[in-house]
Order: structure tokens, then C-alpha cells, then sequence
């Protein structure tokens, strides 16, 4: 049945004369009466005795009026419902480890947008909770941080998951510090160098199948007595992904390698399996990207 021939029917029996109805809906009368006739066809039932007189309502033709009207000031509801709603917000969420560089990219990334509405959700955290977002929270998608001797844990779990993977990227991590830092100085330094001095780390480092305490031993070395989880002390270092340099320049830092560190680690980014990326994830992807081609020096 055509909508449209629904309320030429309904403008007939308000103007109770073809003419009449043909002059209001700007319709050649032939035109008009061709299509009252398709859709008596559609229903099986004749909805107008037609006179001489003009077009009268036949008592199963009444029934269809009543029902028609009904139907057509809802579908006027519906339009006047939303056809002058704002648009559609559209929405980026993503969990990563606490990296320089991607939020580095994501400043740009979210400067990229415009006054298009959108709803941005940046959360920091480990690869657990990461995985936990995707799959309970509808997170669209996560960059999980692990060494590389972790890397078959991770992969079976992502699998089990039903998640898919791809790598962002692999490096050491470099040492940074305050340049007044005694060992801003130093040519190069050693893990015996660091000992004298404290160290920040972060406090939720994460292996599946493995207690936190063995992932911490392996994570926050031993040989360092001192460690508190607060910032900027120029008898303080950390270790972190590669930074880029005008984050180290705002903040009075310098990077700085340690031949003693052999660790790989490696950035993977993850989604549902059957997700497909939006034009916004693909516009972060490629500012992290772009990130990592710029800024890091390993």
C-alpha cells in the first residue's frame, strides 16, 4: 500500500469531490483517480461510489478513512519528533597505557574534529581493565602495553576473546628525569647509577595468569629501595615509552637511554573482532602514527 495514495484518498473524502481534491493537491484529476483506483486494487475493497455528484464514501471506504487518518497524523508525529532534533553525536572511546605519545596524538586527534557534536571517552589504565572495557563497557577500542616475553599470554587471551589485534608499537623504555638531575649529565647511565635515587612508577602493572606480585618484581626492579608514585623531584626518575620532545621541553625533562635495559615492549592495538573502525578511530590511528614517526628516538 503507498503512503502517498493513502492521503490522496483522505483528501478526496475531506474535499468530497475529485476536482476539488486534484486542485488542492495539484494533481491532473486522470492522474488522481488512477491512483485512488491502485490503491482500492492494493486493499480489495472500493472506497468511493463515484457520482456525478462527486465521490461518496462507502462504508468500507468510512473504515479506511478513520484508520488512515490515524496513521498519517502519526507518521506527522514522528516527523515533527525528530526531523528538527540535533544531529547525532558521534562517539570515540578508547582505553591505552599511560603513554606521552598517545596522548600526544590525541590532543591533535581531538583538535582535528570541529564543531561536529562528538563525545570522547580517554581512559588510562592497564591491559586488564583495557580488555575488561571492550568487552563490558563498549569501549570501541584499546592500546594494551606488555613485554614482549609476555607476548603469548596476551595473544591466546585476545583470541579466547574474540578480539582483534595489531601492533602500534615496540621500543625500550628510556629513562626520563628533570635536566637539574644529577644524571641529566652523565654520557651514559647504568642500572648501578639509578640506585641512589627514587624512582616513580605506576602501581598496576598486569600479566594474565600471573600474581601481581611476581609482575611487579619483574616490572619495578628490586635494586631500587625507594619508590613513591608522585611527580617532579630533580632526585626522581621514571621509566616510560619514548616522549616526544616538546612534552620533555614543557616540562623541564630530559629522555635518556640505559644500555642495561634489554626489555621489549610492545603497544597492540585491540577491538571487537566484528567491529568495524570508524572514520573517527581511523583519524586517531593515524595521529598515533604519526606520533610515533615524529617523536620517537629509539
Amino acid at each position: 500500500m503507498n503512503i502517498l495514495h493513502m492521503k490522496y484518498a483522505v483528501e478526496v473524502a475531506n474535499a468530497g469531490s475529485l476536482n476539488r481534491a486534484s486542485e488542492e493537491l495539484l494533481i491532473a484529476p486522470p492522474n488522481l483517480s488512477r491512483s485512488i483506483k491502485e490503491l482500492e486494487a492494493d486493499l480489495g475493497i472500493i472506497i468511493f461510489d463515484r457520482s456525478s455528484k462527486g465521490m461518496v464514501l462507502t462504508r468500507r471506504g468510512e473504515e479506511f478513512i478513520h484508520y488512515a487518518k490515524q496513521i498519517l497524523e502519526q507518521i506527522d508525529d514522528v516527523e515533527r519528533a525528530f526531523k528538527d532534533m540535533p544531529p547525532e553525536k558521534k562517539q570515540f572511546s578508547i582505553s591505552v597505557p599511560r603513554a606521552s605519545y598517545i596522548a600526544d596524538a590525541f590532543v591533535r586527534f581531538s583538535k582535528t574534529i570541529g564543531e561536529e557534536p562528538v563525545e570522547l571517552y580517554y581512559k588510562e589504565t592497564n591491559p586488564y581493565r583495557a580488555i575488561k572495557n571492550i568487552l563490558e563497557v563498549n569501549y570501541r577500542l584499546g592500546i594494551i602495553r606488555y613485554a614482549s616475553g609476555y607476548n603469548k599470554y596476551f595473544i591466546d587471551t585476545l583470541d579466547e576473546k574474540g578480539l582483534a589485534y595489531e601492533l602500534v608499537a615496540q621500543f625500550h623504555y628510556v629513562l626520563i628525569m628533570s635536566r637539574n638531575n644529577p644524571l641529566a649529565s652523565k654520557p651514559v647511565i647504568h642500572f648501578a647509577d639509578l640506585e641512589p635515587y627514587i624512582e616513580i612508577a605506576h602501581a598496576d602493572p598486569f600479566v594474565p595468569t600471573l600474581p601481581s606480585a611476581i609482575v611487579r618484581k619483574e616490572e619495578l626492579p628490586d635494586n631500587i629501595k625507594r619508590r613513591i608514585f608522585v611527580f617532579d623531584n630533580p632526585e626522581t626518575f621514571m621509566w616510560v615509552s619514548p616522549i616526544p620532545q616538546n612534552i620533555l621541553d614543557r616540562h623541564g625533562l630530559v629522555q635518556r637511554e640505559c644500555p642495561d635495559n634489554t626489555r621489549i615492549y610492545k603497544d597492540v592495538l585491540i577491538y571487537r573482532r566484528n567491529y568495524k573502525l570508524s572514520e573517527l578511530d581511523k583519524k586517531f590511528i593515524e595521529e598515533v602514527h604519526k606520533s610515533i614517526r615524529n617523536h620517537f628516538q629509539l
